[in-house]
């Protein structure tokens, strides 16, 4: 039997980055991954090639309507759809291949093969062709992650009613995509298909777009979207979905309780991602699930059983890849005697549209809820010489500060570079910055950046230079 003093199960982003922090800190190290590539959904069928056909759709966005505007002259473009996503899965490949060299550079021991507990300290192995071994570990990390979650009266196909994995790898650009859900994915999706040409239907049954963020940056990015072509169905119950042939019909009831009906080629339903603890046999190791299927974890991401812990989409928070792996590094310094922690209210988000949309700490909305009171500072990104030369106008920048002491308490962005941009955010919150802090330090000229220093001298109460 095979004895380690971590094992982790599952390697995506937390799990492959908690594996390495362990490694770096002198723990034999083991991490068992079911499938023949690592990186979890993240880099296989998330982020990643999510990113590559942004990154393509962009470029193809850009000839078809905006190199003449630069003086670039070129026939009319054509997507290949099939190119795009074979360089999609060039990227992907690269990165996973990283991931294995990671393991080996660091020592860490690689089963192949589904993790089940057999016990609170033994994890079996079961390979593709049946056969398993038993892992014996001192410690054993949970990080198993999450899988595309539906609506229980749609069947999924996969091949015309479809969730974001499939969507990643169509065979055609759709004639009408419909997108259930516009929440994150959804909308970067429905940008991919509809910059090579779909028309794109977002079906959403909250009032706004992107609901969990401040509600200026939903209400600006659907002002964008819908300019660049984007149809957006609000406050609509989706009733029931079918597929005839190569046509799928999607009924709704809108806010006034009346029937809606819209057809497509292809339905991505894109509702958020639930919780993946199928075959860990967790009863085995007398693991804990709380009433949403998430393993359950104290502060330490610690569970119930002391010497397992468990990590990312799997347990309670957002699902952000960015946030599983400060956990994975924060349960392996934790295992190595050290004291780390994570402020989870400066875990950025990010939505990979163009523009872009970025915010860290509380909205405005969660502000006034509490009671907090504020000032908001405000600056249009089409007031920088930075974005007149590139030609991206569209969006701003928003810092939320107390009103009485001027600590930054949230700031929410929507312009080109925001994904970027919001890591000097994250910053300045971490270090408690006020927003005459951030507004007195120098910002290069010209950059998308100015746009946060001016917002900063609008929170303090002085008029931004170049409003």
């Amino acid at each position: 039997m095979s004895q380690f003093d971590v094992t982790v199960i599952g390697s995506g982003p937390g799990g492959y980055v908690a594996a390495i922090r362990c490694a770096q800190l002198g723990l034999k190290t083991a991490i068992i991954e079911k499938y023949p590539t690592m990186g979890g959904t993240c880099l296989n069928v998330g982020c990643i090639p999510s990113k590559a056909l942004l990154d393509s759709s962009e470029h193809f966005e850009n000839a078809k309507h905006n190199f003449a505007n630069h003086g670039i002259i070129i026939d009319e473009p054509k997507a290949d759809l099939a190119r795009m996503i074979a360089r999609k899965n060039e990227v992907v490949d690269q990165t996973t291949k990283g991931i294995t060299f990671l393991m080996d550079k660091n020592k860490i021991t690689v089963f192949e093969g589904v993790g089940s507990f057999e016990s609170s300290t033994q994890v079996k192995v079961t390979k593709t062709d049946g056969s398993s071994e038993i892992i014996d570990s001192k410690y054993i990390i949970i990080a198993t992650g999450s899988k595309p979650s539906s609506l229980p009266f749609i069947t999924l196909d996969k091949e015309r009613v479809i969730t974001s994995t499939e969507a990643l790898n169509l065979k055609e650009i759709p004639k009408h995509l419909v997108v259930i859900g516009g929440g994150v994915i959804g909308l970067e999706l429905g940008s991919v298909y509809k910059r090579l040409g779909s028309e794109v239907t977002v079906v959403e049954f909250m009032d706004k777009i992107i609901p969990t963020m401040d509600g200026a940056l939903s209400k600006e990015l659907n002002k964008v979207l819908r300019k660049q072509g984007i149809k957006f169905m609000l406050s609509t119950a989706v009733q029931a979905v079918e597929r005839n042939g190569d046509s799928v019909k999607v009924t709704a009831k809108d806010k006034k309780g009346e029937e809606v009906v819209v057809e497509g080629d292809y339905v991505l339903v894109s509702v958020g991602r639930k919780p993946y603890t199928d075959g860990l046999s967790l009863e085995k190791a007398g693991v804990d699930l709380d009433e949403r299927g998430r393993v359950k974890t104290n502060e330490h991401l610690q569970t119930n059983v002391s010497n397992i812990y468990a990590i990312g989409d799997v347990v309670a928070g957002a699902m952000l890849a960015h946030k599983a792996s400060e956990e994975g590094v924060l349960v392996a310094e934790q295992l190595a005697g050290q004291k780390p922690h994570i402020n989870y209210n400066l875990i950025p988000g990010v939505v990979y549209t163009w523009p872009e949309v970025a915010a860290v700490g509380k909205t405005e909305e969660q502000l006034k809820a509490e009671g907090v009171a504020i000032k908001v500072g405000n600056f249009p990104m089409r007031a920088l010489g930075r974005s007149r030369a590139s030609g991206d106008l569209d969006g701003f920048i928003k810092i939320i500060a107390d009103e009485k002491t001027d600590e930054v308490l949230g700031v929410h962005m929507i312009g080109a570079r925001a994904a970027d941009m919001i890591a000097a955010a994250v910053t300045a919150m971490e270090y408690r910055a006020s927003a005459e802090d951030i507004a007195r330090m120098s910002h290069a000229h010209p950059t998308f950046a100015e746009a946060i220093k001016e917002a900063a001298l609008d929170a303090t109460g002085k008029i931004a230079i170049h409003m």
